[in-house]
């Protein structure tokens, strides 16, 4: 009988093997699982949505049924298992700290020596009689498949890219087309990391909208047509960092992201400021806090791109920041200067 579990995967146990017991998983996600999928996607619970690491079976698996290697993300589990209907397969979940098979990669934790460990702790030469392991092409980047082999006598087969090609990978006798190599970051895949951006945007938001009163108050008198500009030209670029970004990401020149933020950025603040009436001063200070944070929340996208890796990243924050830092320090100084005399003459009359 199928019962759900803390985490709200379905599970029953298969049958003892090696003296223990395994938990076998559905292949059909709960409603539970949906909702949770949504809700991570959109940042909610995101630091706390993984699995217990360990070993896992789907269908009626046997000792001679294929091992898939996979992460402890929660949302990186399910889409594995839910691929896998008709399927008996076993899975062994690595200690990824809930993170994705691409990131842990390349920050280490989806390695070879995690791999390793994980192999003797779940005694997996006890429960199947070959010794090959389907690691994820996208967990490459952190497996050594020949210190694999000589730790623990498993050899490894790298799978395809995407989970939904397993299929037809195992029917295949573990043989990819250059199709499932082939690593994609389309519009669908670029859009599907926006909602999380835009979820994290909100203290920008709420203070782009306290800078907007403000201008308000010193040039306007809590006016609100101009309070909607002001709050257009202030909020409109966390939207276009957030959803613009990925969006028109392979026509922005430059590999590197805040590069390609900045041009956006900036582009985009020369149109905002003649919506929102600004004079050459007040436009220029715009430029320099629009661009600015187009740039920063430009470059959140690099972790789940093809454009850059680990290295790179890490020489954009190093460089960038201080840069963005710098261009949002002088906008504001800029903004100060340009309205701080309506602000005295106000309070003077």
């Amino acid at each position: 009988m199928m019962s759900s579990g803390k985490s709200g995967i379905l599970f029953r146990p298969v049958a003892a093997m090696a003296n223990r017991t395994i938990p076998l998983v559905s292949t059909t996600l709960s409603r539970e699982d949906i909702l949770g999928g949504w809700k991570v996607r959109w940042g909610a619970g995101r630091n706390d949505y993984s699995i217990e690491p360990g070993l896992y079976g789907v269908g009626s698996p046997t000792p001679g049924s294929p091992v898939l290697v996979t992460a402890n993300y929660r949302l990186t589990f399910d889409t594995l298992r839910k691929e896998l209907a008709g399927i008996d397969a076993w899975i062994l979940v690595l200690d990824t700290k809930g993170i994705n098979v691409w990131c842990a990669a390349g920050k280490g934790a989806f390695g070879t020596d995690e791999l390793v460990h994980r192999i003797r702790k779940e005694r997996l030469s006890t429960v199947v009689s070959h010794r090959i392991l389907i690691v994820p092409q996208l967990g490459a980047t952190g497996v050594a498949a020949h210190k694999v082999l000589e730790g623990s006598g498993f050899r490894v087969v790298y799978g395809p890219v995407r989970a939904r090609d397993i299929g037809a990978f195992l029917a295949a006798g573990m043989k990819a087309d250059p199709g499932m190599r082939r690593v994609r970051f389309d519009l669908a895949d670029r859009l599907a990391v926006a909602p999380v951006e835009l979820s994290h945007s909100w203290p920008f938001i709420a203070a782009a909208l306290v800078l907007a009163a403000l201008l308000t108050a010193v040039s306007a008198g809590f006016s609100v047509d101009a309070f909607l500009r002001y709050a257009f030209a202030f909020v409109s670029p966390i939207l276009v960092g957030a959803l613009v970004f990925p969006a028109v990401l392979p026509l922005l020149p430059f590999r590197a992201f805040a590069l390609k933020g900045a041009v956006l950025g900036l582009a985009w603040s020369l149109a905002a400021s003649l919506v929102a009436g600004f004079d050459v001063p007040a436009g220029v200070a715009f430029a320099l806090l629009a661009t600015s944070v187009v740039s920063f929340i430009s470059m959140n996208f690099t972790g789940a791109s093809t454009y850059t890796n680990l290295t790179g990243a890490t020489l954009e924050v190093k460089v960038g920041v201080p840069c963005m830092l710098s261009a949002t320090v002088a906008g504001l100084a800029l903004l100060i200067w340009r309205f701080l005399p309506s602000l005295v003459a106000g309070k003077l009359s």
